[in-house]
């Protein structure tokens, strides 16, 4: 399972949050018109969470762990009072009765909210982020770009590190009688008692406002409508299912951080019933129409993950998204959207890949939703 690394300020936050089981990234600065990038990032960091991920807690440089995100009321992310995915200006006298963490007038900056618990503890004993790096750096990708961001997804690998170290140093707190948080699950309970389709997290209102036409004027909040898209339970959409979904994912982690090259939309699906991944997803994504440039930038990108994950073409399923797509770019795709590699050796067989598929999206203003559709399937 993946799992998410939350930025707290200081320890006395750390335990709060911990006995509640809830955690919200606090907007310190509410824009008035529509939402930043950063915000829409962080957005499509909640829509891609699912039960059962690990969550991880970072201050003054140490980890702590460990929990998993629990669903409570049908789902483990929800608003924290209906509208708070509007940019409205809100009185806390008038909606406090409605919020989740409804504490003081600061609430209102918590905006989406998750909800989680121990696994099997929240342990109070951090560890050292150098410690940690030094311990499996070839597990370590994103957690080496840790920096300046409210929180950052870790993939199966990287978790799977992260959390074999934190219950390594708190062994001996494995029986629950001290060295971990107290819970207390009254929070939780206040969702369940508060619970309607108005709480509900999804990517309809922070694409309304960036609409101009069928086309959004934001490619970070295109991310957090596909991503949102992509994990919506039962919904038989154009980009298949997915197991592990994640944005911005870095693809140069030895670069300076300002220079790493990032892909937009990275994934994975295991063999259904087991923890062996089956396919990888990568999705390039241009907001307007696209240029010839986004076929080589497309395929550096499927050339990495086969070289850093796969090492094998046939497991990547590979995707462009744009606006709209020129005769050109698709006849720059049929020709140079193609690799071909061996697989075996007595004997070695030849085999092609050409999986880079064209997504064309657009805004359906009457329903506020995203539509996509293929343009020249191959």
């Amino acid at each position: 399972m993946p799992g998410y690394i939350f930025t707290l300020d200081n320890l006395d936050s750390l335990r709060n949050i911990a006995r509640t089981g809830v955690y919200s990234t606090n907007f310190n600065s509410i824009p008035t018109n529509v939402w930043r990038k950063e915000h829409e990032g962080t957005f499509a960091d909640y829509f891609s969470m699912k039960p059962g991920d690990n969550i991880y807690f970072f201050s003054n440089r140490k980890i702590y762990g460990v929990g998993r995100l629990k669903e409570v009321a049908g789902s483990c992310v929800h608003l924290n009072f209906p509208g708070a995915d509007r940019l409205e200006s809100y009185n806390f006298d008038e909606v406090q009765d409605y919020m989740i963490l409804n504490t003081n007038e600061a609430n209102l900056k918590n905006r989406f909210i998750c909800t989680f618990e121990g696994a099997p503890y929240l342990f109070e004993e951090g560890v050292d982020m150098d410690n940690v790096l030094a311990s499996q750096p070839e597990a370590f990708r994103m957690l080496r770009a840790f920096w300046k961001v409210s929180f950052i997804k870790i993939d199966d690998a990287e978790n799977t590190a992260l959390f074999n170290y934190l219950l390594k140093a708190n062994e001996s707190y494995l029986d629950g009688t001290n060295g971990c948080f107290e819970v207390d699950d009254s929070l939780h309970a206040r969702i369940e008692a508060l619970h309607t389709p108005d709480y509900e997290a999804n990517s309809n209102e922070i694409i309304r406002m960036v609409a101009d036409g069928q086309v959004l004027r934001h490619e970070m909040a295109l991310e957090a409508a596909i991503i949102d898209y992509i994990t919506r339970e039962h919904r038989n959409n154009i980009f298949g299912n997915w197991d592990y979904i994640s944005h911005q994912v870095i693809a140069s982690p030895f670069k300076p951080i300002d220079y790493m090259d990032r892909i937009d939309i990275f994934g994975y699906r295991f063999i259904p019933g087991y923890s062996t991944i089956s396919k990888y997803l990568m999705i390039e994504i241009k907001r307007g129409a696209t240029d010839l440039q986004v076929v080589n930038q497309a395929m550096k990108y499927i050339d990495w993950i086969e070289q850093e994950y796969s090492r094998d073409y046939s497991m990547i399923e590979g995707f462009i998204v744009a606006s709209d797509f020129s005769e050109e770019v698709i006849a720059m795709r049929n020709e140079q959207a193609r690799r071909f590699y061996t697989k075996g050796r007595v004997p070695a067989i030849t085999h092609e890949w050409a999986n880079l598929r064209l997504i064309r999206y657009r805004y359906d203003e009457v329903s506020n939703q995203m539509i996509f559709d293929e343009v020249a399937p191959l």
